[in-house]
């Protein structure tokens, strides 16, 4: 009877961890998916954003230093501004820079989009921009920043193609899918978890009225007489 106790609670005790085994696992990546949901924008789409802001504050970087070198920042302002000459002045490469962040900012950060077709947009419009400006325009003889700031702004709207399309919407689709795969799996599921098993099932048959066999030959030894 002890052993049979024993065995029914050593039973129940595996069963417990068995189910424990199963569940913890799921529920655990399936929280760590959700909570991953529930930020407004993932880790690299957040570097991508950080990117195209630094694509904007390096081209205006190298603009403003543009403006100091060539005879101060108030006189090239107008010259380059109010006196804007398409030939000369590197001012629409600034502009250029202003649309690509505001391009990608309001279609990837605020509108959080999963296609490629914004970036392509940008990009095929500042690299055709940048070649006819270079080929047309007289910048290449203005010195090192006529060469600087078109380069500059060409690789950078690449770099941000580049890691859009490599980087960015590949990676978030692989975890929507494991996000799938996971919330599948834990509907796949059963929806109780097996509990502890009734003492019912475990139980000992009843004794047995009837004499034994052996106690029936030990009473025959015993009536016999003394000899």
């Amino acid at each position: 009877m002890d052993s049979q106790c024993s065995s029914s609670v050593g039973s129940r005790a595996t069963i417990g961890v068995v189910g424990n085994i199963n569940s913890t696992p799921i529920s655990a990546r399936i929280e760590s998916y959700e909570g991953g949901e529930k930020k407004c924008i993932s880790d690299v789409r957040r570097t991508f954003c950080l990117f195209v802001t630094f694509d904007l504050l390096f081209v205006t970087l190298l603009w403003i230093i543009e403006l100091n070198v060539n005879g101060g920042i108030q006189d090239q302002l107008k010259k380059e501004v109010l006196d804007y000459d398409y030939h000369k002045s590197f001012f629409d490469i600034f502009l250029l820079a202003v649309f690509r962040f505001a391009a990608l900012i309001l279609a990837y950060a605020v509108c959080k989009l999963r296609h490629w077709w914004a970036i392509a947009i940008t990009t095929a419009i500042a690299t055709g921009f940048l070649i006819v400006k270079v080929v047309v325009s007289k910048l290449l003889s203005q010195g090192a920043f006529g060469y600087l700031l078109p380069i500059v702004s060409f690789i950078l709207a690449w770099i941000e193609t580049w890691l859009l399309d490599f980087k960015v919407l590949p990676q978030e689709a692989g975890d929507e899918i494991r996000y799938l795969s996971v919330q599948n799996a834990l509907d796949r599921e059963p929806l109780l978890l097996p509990g502890p098993v009734p003492d019912g099932q475990f139980y000992s048959p009843p004794e047995s009225m009837a004499d034994s066999d052996e106690d029936l030959d030990d009473k025959h030894d015993l009536e016999k007489p003394i000899v």
